[in-house]
C-alpha cells in the first residue's frame, strides 16, 4: 500500500510526524522542529516517564524495556524503526528518548490488529500529535501485504525494533517481507531487534502461528534467509511458568486474557486464575545483526 494523502494520514493518525498529524487538516507545514523535552537522558528516564499510561508501566516486570532496548543496542541519537506499533506501548518509550537525545524514530504502520482496538490506535495518535515536545517528530510510513514504499530510507536506520509481530506477519503471509525490509532500512552493522512469543522447540512450526507461538528456530532462519547475522539471545522475557498450552493460544494469557476463541463474545464464569498465575508469555529476545 502506497503512502497515503495528508488528509488520510491526518483522519487515521498516519501522518508522518506529530506536528504535521496536527496541522494536515489545514494543509500547514511546520516551520520548526519543536523543542525537545528536558530531563530525559538516559533509557531508564523514558521509562520512568509519567506520561506512560498506568497500565503500561504495570507491564513492566514482564517487558523489561530498560534491560530490552539496553541489549538491542538503543543509544542517544539514533535513527529507528518500530514496526506495527500498535498502542504504542514501545512507542512512549522510544519517541520522548529519541526526541532528547537527537534522534529520529519511524513507526512503520499504525494500525489496529487483534490485540489493538481503533480506539487505542486513534488514542496513540492524539498523544504524539498533542505533546510534540516530549514525542519530537514521528515520521509515520506503511507496512503490509501490499504496501511499496520504504518503511525508511535505505541504509538509513540504526535500530529496528519487531516487537511481538512475528506471528501477527506469518498468519499473514508477509514474514518474509519484513524482515527484507528490515535489511534494507538498516545501516550497515545495523541491528534488528526482536521481542516474539516462544514455543517450544521441536516439532514442526505452524506456518501461520495460529496459537500465536514462534520457534526461535524459525525465527533466526528467516532472519538467516534474509541476510542477518546473529548478534545475541537474550532470556531477558523469559518465562518458564508458560508451557505454551493454552485454549486460546497465547491470548488466553494476560494482557489480553481472552475467554473463548478471538472473534467470539467472552464466555461467561471462565477462570482465568491460571492463566494469570503464569504471567505473560515466554518470549524470546534476540539481537541480529545487518553485515558490514
Amino acid at each position: 500500500m502506497a503512502v497515503l494523502d495528508t488528509v488520510l494520514l491526518a483522519r487515521r493518525g498516519f501522518l508522518g510526524g506529530a506536528v504535521a498529524a496536527t496541522l494536515a487538516a489545514c494543509g500547514k507545514t511546520p516551520s520548526a522542529k519543536p523543542a525537545a523535552a528536558k530531563g530525559i537522558e538516559t533509557i531508564a528516564d523514558a521509562v520512568a516517564g509519567d506520561w506512560r499510561l498506568p497500565q503500561d508501566r504495570a507491564r513492566d516486570k514482564w517487558r523489561h524495556p530498560v534491560e530490552s532496548l539496553t541489549f538491542w543496542g538503543l543509544k542517544p541519537g539514533m535513527t529507528v524503526v518500530e514496526f506495527w506499533p500498535g498502542a504504542g506501548w514501545y512507542t512512549d518509550i522510544l519517541a520522548p528518548f529519541l526526541a532528547a537525545t537527537g534522534g529520529k524514530l519511524y513507526a512503520a504502520n499504525l494500525e489496529p490488529d487483534e490485540a489493538t482496538s481503533s480506539e487505542m490506535v486513534e488514542a496513540l495518535s492524539r498523544r504524539l500529535a498533542e505533546k510534540p515536545k516530549l514525542y519530537g517528530e514521528v515520521t509515520t510510513t506503511q507496512f503490509g501485504a501490499a504496501s511499496t514504499a520504504p518503511v525508511a530510507p535505505a541504509g538509513s536506520a540504526d535500530l529496528v525494533l519487531f516487537l511481538r509481530n512475528v506471528h501477527n506477519w506469518m498468519a499473514g503471509g508477509i514474514a518474509d517481507k519484513a524482515f527484507r525490509e528490515a535489511f534494507a532500512a538498516l545501516k550497515p552493522g545495523g541491528v534488528l531487534g526482536i521481542e516474539e512469543h516462544r514455543a517450544r522447540p521441536g516439532g514442526i512450526q505452524d506456518p501461520l502461528a495460529a496459537d500465536g507461538y514462534v520457534q526461535q528456530a524459525y525465527v533466526l532462519q528467516l532472519a538467516e534467509e534474509a541476510g542477518f547475522r546473529l548478534g545475541g539471545a537474550s532470556e531477558i522475557n523469559a518465562n518458564p511458568k508458560d508451557d505454551t498450552k493454552h485454549p486460546f493460544g497465547v491470548w488466553t494469557l494476560p494482557p489480553t486474557r481472552l475467554s473463548a476463541p478471538r472473534g467470539e463474545p467472552p464466555k461467561p464464569g471462565f477462570d482465568h486464575s491460571q492463566y494469570d498465575a503464569i504471567g505473560e508469555s515466554d518470549r524470546m529476545t534476540l539481537k541480529l545483526v545487518k553485515p558490514k
